[in-house]
């Protein structure tokens, strides 16, 4: 038998080793001739800490970091200057090309614990047993803005987890709504490129408000479901912490007999949903762009870990085969009161990420990514997604080895064939490079192999109303029903739901230049509800257009609360921040007891005072969490007011401060005051209701919003 061979020199590398941004040396401080600042290392003495020494990407230690290498004092900059090209060469290519869709993204890190097990169901190990755990990467997103847009527009929401299981990887890529614009990954470019920026112009960004988007909607009515859902508060949340997610596809669930049955996939937050208004969207966009990501930031900082139950909802082919729709329809949902979710399992984000670029923008989720006890329907958009989404990894991430980055390796032993490749970090030893082989014999490392017993292996039956024997570019019959469950989503809503939905089709449709686009969709909702489209006909001022044909007359179901987000509003304060107005001579200890309340209720108390720092008050001073203009109430959840009538005199002449209590009136959220705040509340014509209470009162209001005001402060188509 020959000897082992040492290990390889190429596997004692300093990786492992490697902390960029770590070193706290002495350093000593001198000006160049130029005046520039350097800032080195102090002479004298060795430091073992090789942190402290900055190098470039192979260890070289670099003695200025200031000045390029030149021909003389005022000559040309020389080729050899193999830092000042690294340096470039990196600064050149640390922006790798953003995600076509998903662009905008915030992520965090979590633990997902089964808290009740379905092993009758499914030989997913991370479902066999309650308690099992697993580290999870979440990643949430807008779909139709770049990287640099903005987090409040109106957009679906992507919502993609990656559980690191024993078994593998399992990448549950969703979003915040159950069912999708189409049927077919075939017309995925299509949409896509529809709802971007307009080819010819380059504008708007991150907004489906304008002809192509629409004209596409329009000659779609398989979309109708999905423009229901788009229309909603659902797409203008108040925080990723107050969203749910969903598998969107029919997946199967397989135990260890074999058996399989349908599943669909429900994250259900913790904190229950909650959603902005549209006007409040757009003054938290100018306010702050990065809303979301702060929101969800601060939240995990502050130990305020959000939470979402998984829930499933579990059927067979029996069932499937009665509904009057296709559950391989992706734009089609399963309504809870006939199949209800059960849940089995917490996912808690409870860690933000160390370094943007190398977790969230790195990540890269793929639904192929399923364990053994988890498999795929034969849904025609889930097919198609299936291939997309490992073949674009390589244009973003410059490899077939973007396994290997940190975010994206398992957290599980992996062993195959598989070499080489552009980036390849792992140093691979032996010659067993492929399989079957017989190097073992020869006493060489043979390598691993498969496993009958053990391996995923495909649920094999096919023949679900199907014949596999067929080769066809066709639709089942049943996905031409578009506009059943459309009716039934709006119709569930509370009429205030109904009337923001109205109000956002006459939004969108009111940037539509092309006449014929507006009529034929206003057409198209003819077959979801007359009301809501003699509405929006009546807000852009245009006669109700003919009904546009349905290739299946819609179908009159019952109404499902679980659909509305009003009708399910949490009455907690639990993840909600309040803002405390302040100014000078203020009552401390009524604004301590004020946020002593908020926050043993659960939430967040934010002071906001025309200056920041400290300010003096009746009992003390006082710092300021923000200033006044830079924080608007829009990015609050209620507001609450403790002044002097000589401090409110002033404010009252200020308009930001007016328009702090406007927004927060207009917006239906609490106002809580004291006797001085009235001056300021009457200059912004906030009216006495059930939301504008005495700051005694607070509490017992404070966690909800005061819809039944909107029709005061708005006109709602």
């Amino acid at each position: 038998m020959p000897k082992s061979p040492p290990p390889s020199p190429a596997n004692d590398h300093a990786l492992r080793e490697h902390r960029p941004g770590e070193g706290q040396p002495k350093i000593e401080v001198s000006r160049g001739n130029g005046d520039e600042l350097h800032q080195n290392v102090a002479s004298g003495g060795k430091l073992t800490d090789s942190a402290a020494y900055l190098t470039d990407n192979f260890g070289h230690r670099i003695s200025d970091n200031q000045n390029s290498l030149r021909a003389g004092e005022r000559g040309p900059t020389l080729l050899e200057d193999f830092i000042l090209r690294e340096k470039i060469f990196h600064f050149d290519h640390e922006r790798i090309p953003e995600r076509i869709v998903h662009a905008r993204g915030s992520g965090a890190h979590g633990v997902f614990e089964c808290t009740k097990a379905i092993p009758g169901l499914t030989k997913a190990s991370i479902l066999q047993k309650e308690g099992t755990t697993c580290p999870v990467f979440v990643r949430f997103s807008t779909v139709a803005g770049g990287a640099g847009s903005v987090d409040t527009p109106r957009d679906v929401r992507g919502f993609a987890v990656k559980l690191y299981t024993d078994s593998g990887n399992w990448d549950l890529v969703g979003n915040n709504i159950p069912v999708f614009f189409i049927q077919d990954a075939m017309k995925f470019p299509d949409l896509v490129h529809s709802v971007k920026m307009e080819a010819d112009r380059g504008y708007p960004q991150a907004a489906s408000a304008h002809d192509t988007f629409w004209d596409f909607i329009g000659l779609m009515p398989e979309a109708m479901h999905m423009i229901m859902w788009a229309m909603s508060d659902r797409t203008i949340p108040r925080s990723l912490r107050m969203i749910e997610g969903f598998g969107v596809h029919t997946f199967r669930f397989v135990n260890e007999k074999g058996d399989g049955k349908f599943v669909k996939f429900h994250w259900k937050p913790v904190l229950g949903i909650q959603s902005t208004t549209w006007d409040e969207a757009v003054k938290i966009a100018g306010a702050d762009p990065d809303f979301h990501r702060r929101d969800l930031f601060e939240a995990i900082d502050a130990g305020d870990f959000p939470a979402w139950d998984l829930g499933v909802q579990v059927f067979d082919e029996a069932f499937a085969k009665k509904q009057f729709y296709d559950v391989l329809d992706a734009t089609k949902l399963i309504p809870e009161e006939d199949v209800p979710v059960e849940i089995v399992g917490r996912m808690t984000l409870n860690r933000n990420v160390d370094n943007f670029f190398a977790e969230t923008e790195q990540v890269a989720f793929l639904p192929s990514n399923i364990i053994p006890g988890i498999d795929f329907s034969n849904d025609p958009l889930l097919q198609g997604r299936l291939f997309s989404y490992l073949d674009t990894q390589k244009s973003r991430l410059g490899t077939t080895n973007f396994h290997q980055i940190p975010i994206n390796a398992p957290k599980c032993p992996f062993h195959n064939f598989q070499r080489d490749g552009m980036m390849q970090t792992l140093v691979p030893t032996g010659r067993a490079n492929y399989e079957p082989n017989s190097l073992a014999e020869a006493g060489e490392n043979g390598g691993p192999r498969a496993s009958a017993e053990t391996g995923f292996s495909t649920f094999t039956a096919n023949d679900e109303r199907n014949d596999p024997a067929q080769k066809l570019r066709i639709r089942a019959e049943l996905f031409a029903d578009h506009f059943s469950q459309a009716r039934l989503f709006y119709l569930s809503q509370t009429e205030n739901e109904q009337a923001h939905i109205a109000s956002a089709l006459v939004f969108e449709l009111s940037k539509v230049t092309l006449d014929h686009v507006r009529a034929r969709v206003v057409g198209q909702l003819r077959n979801i509800d007359e009301d809501l489209a003699t509405r929006v006909a009546m807000g852009l001022a245009i006669d109700l257009p003919a009904k546009e044909k349905a290739a299946r007359a819609p179908v009159d179901l019952n109404t499902s609360d679980a659909l509305s987000i009003q009708k399910n509003a949490d009455d907690t304060m639990e993840g909600r921040k309040v803002a405390i107005l302040f100014a000078e001579g203020s009552d401390k200890a009524v604004i301590d007891k004020l946020k002593g309340d908020i926050e043993s209720a659960g939430g967040t108390a934010f002071l906001v005072a025309p200056k920041v720092g400290g300010i003096k008050v009746k009992g003390g001073t006082l710092k300021a969490d923000g200033q006044l203009a830079g924080s608007p109430s829009v990015l609050f959840d209620a507001v609450a007011s403790i002044l002097t009538e000589e401090q409110a005199t002033v404010l009252s002449a200020q308009g930001a401060a007016v328009q702090w209590f406007m927004d927060a009136y207009g917006h239906c959220k609490t106002i809580a005051h004291d006797e001085a705040t009235l001056l300021l509340l009457d200059k912004a014509g906030v009216e006495k209701d059930g939301g504008v209470v005495a700051i005694d009162k607070f509490e017992s209001v404070g966690t909800r919003r005061h819809w039944a005001r909107e029709a005061k402060v708005r006109d709602l188509a």
